[in-house]
């Protein structure tokens, strides 16, 4: 099966073009992003806001870099990926799947309602499960900030317009200056802010983050399920034929004079669109750490209620956690 790992991606905003944007960088258009970017004439009298435009590389790449995963994990249809990831490594036969698959090395049988492709892909949808408790996570228990939030509280701070129990290590930390530095040359760049630098977080998004709260994550949350479910349904151990990795501009595909394995690779997709939210600035590390871990956690439950249900000599899912804890599910 033949799918393009081409993707659209924004221009960088460092050499060698110097022409990519990010954007919240002036208090203006954060502030505009914190009131969901009031339309003129709005009731509250706020000042008409402009929502920006990303500037796009004109030719489709594979991604290498953080800025190319950022752009994957903002686009993405809630389980897409997983989805790619799935019909990728059905097409590596049976020999890729779990060696407990009870029509793996059967001559005359083959998997279909139940242990075929078309189950595969009903367990993988099973993803909504798992949304349901990451949006409970979010409003019912942790409220957490979002980072560009904290980040408008840092720049208030440090201008001296509010006062905010902020660790020194932060306030001393030379990170700031560097911050202030880049969104002062992206401000002059994009004409925008009465204030040239600011202390506020670049956003790779012209929206900045989601409106809800910021723990868990939820694209890793759909990470964690997604891949645990899939770790259940192939061979972990299996090596991926002829792999192959980006040039160092994403034009083309080289190949990786390496052993790669169904596990690690599907671990490497869960972790990379994880933090890909983190890398485009909406997510905190811990978000997509414990994201994963509640969607291993929903994946595993699936698991238990599906193995119930089946009427095939079946020893149970196997798989390895993300912490590297060997799993049985019987």
């Amino acid at each position: 099966m033949l799918l393009d790992g081409k993707v659209r991606v924004p221009l960088p905003v460092t050499a060698p073009t110097d022409t990519g944007i990010d954007f919240l960088t002036s208090y203006e258009e954060w502030l505009c992003a914190q009131r969901g970017f009031p339309l003129p004439g709005n009731q509250f009298e706020y000042p008409t806001c402009v929502v920006g435009q990303q500037v796009y590389d004109d030719v489709s790449r594979f991604p290498r870099s953080a800025r190319d995963l950022g752009q994957i994990a903002g686009q993405d249809a809630i389980y897409s990926a997983y989805f790619r990831a799935s019909m990728i490594l059905n097409d590596f036969g049976l020999d890729a799947l779990d060696d407990e698959n009870p029509y793996k090395n059967s001559g005359t049988q083959s998997g279909f309602a139940t242990f075929g492709f078309a189950h595969l892909l009903l367990m993988v949808g099973s993803v909504h499960k798992a949304e349901r408790h990451a949006w409970f996570e979010k409003w019912f228990v942790h409220r957490y900030l979002q980072p560009e939030v904290f980040a408008g509280r840092v720049h208030n701070h440090v201008t001296g317009r509010a006062n905010y129990p902020i660790d020194q290590s932060l306030l001393t930390s030379p990170v700031l200056d560097r911050i202030f530095e880049h969104n002062r040359t992206l401000n002059r760049r994009r004409g925008i802010g009465r204030e040239p630098g600011t202390f506020l977080l670049p956003i790779l998004f012209p929206h900045g983050s989601p409106i809800h709260p910021s723990f868990p994550s939820g694209h890793a949350q759909t990470a964690g399920t997604c891949v645990t479910l899939l770790k259940a349904w192939f061979n972990e151990d299996f090596p991926i034929p002829n792999p192959v990795q980006p040039n160092a501009d994403g034009t083309a595909l080289e190949p990786y004079n390496g052993v790669l394995t169904v596990g690690g690779e599907l671990n490497k997709l869960a972790h990379n669109l994880s933090m890909g939210r983190d890398m485009s600035g909406v997510h905190w590390r811990a978000d997509d750490i414990q994201g994963n871990r509640l969607g291993e956690e929903v994946a595993l439950r699936i698991l238990r209620e599906a193995r119930a249900t089946y009427s095939e000599p079946f020893n149970g899912f196997t798989l390895i956690k993300f912490d590297g804890t060997p799993v049985i599910i019987v």
